[in-house]
């Protein structure tokens, strides 16, 4: 019934596929941890300044695809972060969410 040619087929909006109708593969930079780079053994739950910067802006624990912190130093980072939040150093919610 309808058949298409499935090589003029595009992906999405078509920019996906070059001219030779291939897909292009997306080269990502692979990131770094930020602790094993900065020789950091132990994460402190008191040190604020540091946490903040793995908490986004709505106060939410960042993942390991965003941050690129190895799984054992995420692991901590967690830890950390809660403890924080227990203690009321870090807010559980940001403000402008309340």
């Amino acid at each position: 019934m309808f058949t298409k040619d499935r090589d003029n087929k595009k992906g999405p909006k078509g920019k996906d596929k070059d001219k030779d109708g291939k897909r292009e593969l997306k080269v990502r930079k692979k990131k770094n941890c930020y602790f094993t780079e900065n020789k950091i053994k132990y994460i402190d739950y008191k040190d604020e300044r540091l946490l903040r910067k793995f908490i986004n802006e709505r106060g939410k624990i960042s993942s390991r695809k965003f941050s690129g912190t190895s799984s054992g130093y995420q692991r901590e980072l967690a830890i950390a972060i809660k403890r924080a939040r227990h203690l009321a150093l870090l807010p559980f919610v940001a403000e402008n969410m309340r």
